[in-house]
């Protein structure tokens, strides 16, 4: 059984940095990219950065470059997602995610808030 569990949220001043963590467990992830999104009140829940499991070039939404960035460490089964310069805009649920050809996988979650 797939686990996604994310941790690392909280509330921050903006210009602030946080690091989220996803633990995944349940299966091999090799052929899987590992994601992050995020759901805002009010809004749907949108694409945040991706990288594959297995490697390569991380995928880096447009409203997050240059100030998020995503990485995993295979040995701990564990993708990070480290955020810089944070803004307000930023505020909403934070959801891991890992998608490949068995499935597609949520975290339960974990609220950033970033005060202004």
């Amino acid at each position: 059984q797939v686990q996604l569990v994310e941790s690392g949220g909280g509330l921050v001043q903006a210009g602030g940095s946080l690091r989220l963590s996803c633990a995944a467990s349940g299966r091999t992830f090799t052929s899987y990219v590992m994601g992050w999104f995020r759901q805002a009140p009010g809004k749907e829940r949108e694409f945040v950065a991706d990288i594959r499991w297995s490697g390569g070039s991380a995928n880096i939404a447009d409203s997050v470059k240059g100030r998020f960035t995503i990485s995993r460490d295979i040995p701990k089964n564990m993708v990070y997602l480290q955020m810089y310069s944070l803004k307000p805009e930023d505020t909403a649920v934070y959801y891991c995610n890992a998608r490949g050809v068995a499935g597609d996988y949520w975290g339960q979650g974990t609220q950033v808030t970033v005060s202004s």
